[in-house]
C-alpha cells in the first residue's frame, strides 16, 4: 500500500498507530488474527477498535466466552477431506497412480482433520502404492498416525499442553478409556474422577467446560434447550475427536506397561496386544484399567494381577458377558460397565462383585438387572448404584431382599431410561441411609410404594419425566431432610399429596410441565422453599400464593 513500517515505542503505541492507520484507510477492513493462543483475551481487546466497516476475525484452538459470534468448525466431511488430501498428495496432477480404495482408507484414517490430511498427503506425495500400503500397515500396528507423523502430534499436543493444571490433564487422558466415536456419559466421568482425584461435582463440571473451551472435547445435551439442572448430569455427554483420543492413548503408551497410570486394552476382532499374549498372568500397576471386547471375546479372562487399580471400565458388545474374577483387585473403588451392542446384555456372574470389599460406585448401562442388589453378596462399602438404559428382570419389582443387609451403606441410587420399570421394589425402601434417589425417563413407572417413607435421610428425590407416574404417596411427609424434589414432566400427576407441607427443609421444587397438577393448601407450610422451577402455565398455580413465602422465586 506504499506505507513504510514505523518503529514503535511500546505495544500501546503500536496499537494506537494501527488504529490511526485503519482510520486513514477509510475502507471496509477485515482484520485477521490467526492461531491465537488460549488466554489471549486482553490481546483481542487491543484489536477491538470501534470503527465503521471494521471486522475482526480470530482463529484459535479455544473459544473466548467474552466475545460473541463464535463459529465452531466441525471436521471436514468425506468429500472435502478427499479434495484436500488429493491436492496435498499431488494426485490431481496425475503424477502418481494409486488405487482409489487405498486412497479412501488413508483419508478415513485422518478423521476429517485438515492438518492430518495435509501432512499425510505431503508425506505420500508421488510415492508408489507399496509405500501407501506400508504406511497403512504401520498405522494399524501402532494404532495411530502419530508414530510416522510427528507434526500432527505436535499440533494436537499444543492444545493439551495449554492445560495448566495437572489434574485437568489427567482427567483428559482418562477420556481415552472409552471406545472411539462414542459419546461418553458425564456421570461416568464423575464417578471415575471422584475416586481417582477426590474431586467435587462442581470442580468436575468446570473441568469439562474448560476442556470444551479449548476445543479438546465437544459437550452434548439430550435436553433440547441444553440447560443445566443443578446436580443432574445424566443428559450431559462428552465427545472426544478420534484423533485426540488417539493422541492421549499414544501419550499413555509411551510408558512401559508396568509403569502406566492408566491402561486401555482393546480385545476386539480376536486381535490381542503382543504383551497380552506373552504374559500368562498379566501384572499391572495402573490406577485405571479399561477393557473393550466384542462378540469374538471368549469371556475367559486370564488371572490378572492389578492390586493398584481403583477404577475398572468394562466396555463391550455382546449378548452375554462374563465379569473378570476381581480376586487381585482389592483396591477397586469404581466399576463402570457399558454395553455398546444392540439390546441389553446378560451378565452371568454378578456374584463375583462380592469379592470387592472397597467398591464404592457401580454404574451399569444396557444390561439386564436381575435385582436391585444385582444378585451379589454383601457389598458393604457400596455408596452409589447407577443403572441406565437397563432392562429389569421379571422379579425386579417384586424383590423382597432386604437391601439394608446386602448394601448397608448405600447413599445414592440413580435409575434412568429403564423402559420396563413399572413399580419400585419394596426392598429398595429399606436402604435407610439413602440420601439421593433419582428415577428419570422411566416411562412405564406408575407407582411408588408407600414404604418409601422409610427413607428418612433422603435429601433429593428426582422423578423427572416419568410420564405415567400417577402421584406421590402420602408417606412423603416423613422426608424431614429433603431439600430438592423434582417432578418435572411427570404429566400424569394431578395433585400433590397433603403431606408435602411437612417437608420443612424443601428449598427447590422442579415442576416444569406440571400445569395440570393441583396444589394442596398445605404447600404454604413450605417455609424454606426458595425456588419453584416451572413453565409459565405451571407458574399460574403458584402466583396467587407467592406472597405467603419469603423471597420465593417462580420460573426458570
Amino acid at each position: 500500500m506504499g506505507y513504510v513500517a514505523p518503529e514503535f515505542e511500546d505495544d500501546e503505541d503500536a496499537f494506537n498507530r494501527l488504529k490511526l492507520l485503519l482510520k486513514h484507510v477509510a475502507e471496509p477492513t477485515l482484520f485477521i488474527l490467526d492461531n491465537v493462543w488460549p488466554g489471549s483475551d486482553s490481546l483481542l481487546d487491543n484489536f477491538s477498535f470501534q470503527l465503521p466497516d471494521y471486522k475482526l476475525l480470530v482463529t484459535s484452538i479455544s473459544t473466548f466466552p467474552r466475545f460473541d459470534c463464535t463459529q465452531k468448525l466441525e471436521p471436514l466431511n468425506f468429500e472435502d477431506s478427499m479434495h484436500l488430501f488429493c491436492y496435498s498428495a499431488g494426485l490431481q496432477e496425475g503424477s502418481s497412480y494409486v488405487d482409489e480404495e487405498l486412497v479412501t482408507k488413508v483419508v478415513k484414517a485422518c478423521n476429517g482433520f485438515p492438518l492430518a490430511l495435509k501432512v499425510v498427503g505431503r508425506s505420500l506425495y508421488r510415492q508408489p502404492p507399496a509405500i501407501w500400503r506400508n504406511r497403512l500397515k504401520e498405522w494399524s500396528k501402532s494404532g495411530s498416525l502419530f508414530e510416522t507423523n510427528k507434526e500432527i502430534l505436535k499440533c494436537l499436543k499444543s492444545s493439551f499442553d495449554a492445560l495448566d493444571d495437572t489434574v485437568v490433564k489427567d482427567c483428559y487422558m482418562d477420556l481415552g478409556s472409552f471406545p472411539e466415536g462414542q459419546f461418553i456419559s458425564a456421570t461416568a466421568l464423575i464417578d471415575i474422577w471422584a475416586e481417582l482425584y477426590k474431586l467435587e461435582e462442581d470442580e468436575m463440571t468446570s473441568y469439562l467446560h474448560k476442556l470444551s473451551t479449548l476445543s479438546l472435547v465437544d459437550l452434548a445435551f439430550k435436553r433440547k434447550d441444553g440447560s443445566e439442572i443443578e446436580g443432574y448430569y445424566e443428559d450431559h455427554f462428552v465427545m472426544q475427536h478420534d484423533l485426540l483420543r488417539g493422541m492421549v492413548n499414544h501419550l499413555s503408551n509411551l510408558d512401559p506397561i508396568e509403569e502406566r497410570k492408566r491402561l486401555v486394552v482393546d480385545l476386539v476382532d480376536r486381535k490381542f496386544p503382543d504383551w497380552w499374549c506373552q504374559l500368562k498372568q498379566p501384572s499391572f500397576n495402573a490406577r485405571l484399567l479399561s477393557f473393550y471386547t466384542d462378540e469374538t471375546f471368549s469371556s475367559s479372562w486370564c488371572n490378572m494381577q492389578a492390586p493398584e487399580v481403583e477404577v475398572l471400565i468394562l466396555n463391550f458388545r455382546a449378548k452375554k458377558y462374563t465379569l473378570p474374577r476381581f480376586t487381585e483387585m482389592e483396591n477397586l473403588k469404581a466399576l463402570i460397565v457399558t454395553n455398546y451392542g444392540v439390546g441389553n446384555a446378560e451378565i452371568i456372574n454378578f456374584e463375583l462383585l462380592s469379592n470387592l470389599e472397597k467398591l464404592r460406585r457401580i454404574r451399569m448401562e444396557q444390561v439386564l438387572i436381575p435385582s436391585i442388589t444385582l444378585n451379589s453378596g454383601q457389598l458393604k462399602s457400596l455408596q452409589k448404584l447407577s443403572l441406565f438404559m437397563c432392562t429389569m428382570g421379571q422379579d425386579f419389582s417384586h424383590d423382597s431382599i432386604q437391601i439394608s443387609d446386602r448394601l448397608p451403606n448405600l447413599e445414592e441410587i440413580n435409575i434412568g431410561y429403564c423402559s420396563n420399570l413399572v413399580v419400585l421394589p419394596v426392598g429398595m425402601c429399606e436402604a435407610v441411609k439413602l440420601k439421593r434417589l433419582s428415577i428419570t425417563y422411566c416411562n412405564r413407572l406408575s407407582k411408588l410404594p408407600k414404604e418409601i417413607g422409610k427413607l428418612v435421610d433422603l435429601q433429593l428425590l428426582r422423578l423427572r419425566s416419568c410420564i405415567n407416574l400417577l402421584g406421590l404417596p402420602d408417606t412423603i411427609w416423613s422426608f424431614d431432610k429433603l431439600n430438592t424434589l423434582d417432578i418435572a414432566d411427570c404429566l400424569s400427576i394431578r395433585k400433590l399429596p397433603d403431606g408435602i407441607g411437612d417437608l420443612r427443609c424443601l428449598r427447590k421444587l422442579y415442576m416444569n410441565g406440571c400445569s395440570k397438577c393441583e396444589l394442596p393448601k398445605s404447600v404454604i407450610n413450605l417455609r424454606e422453599l426458595k425456588h419453584v422451577v416451572c413453565d409459565e402455565e405451571t407458574a399460574k398455580s403458584w402466583e396467587p400464593i407467592k406472597h405467603r413465602f419469603s423471597n420465593l422465586r417462580i420460573g426458570e
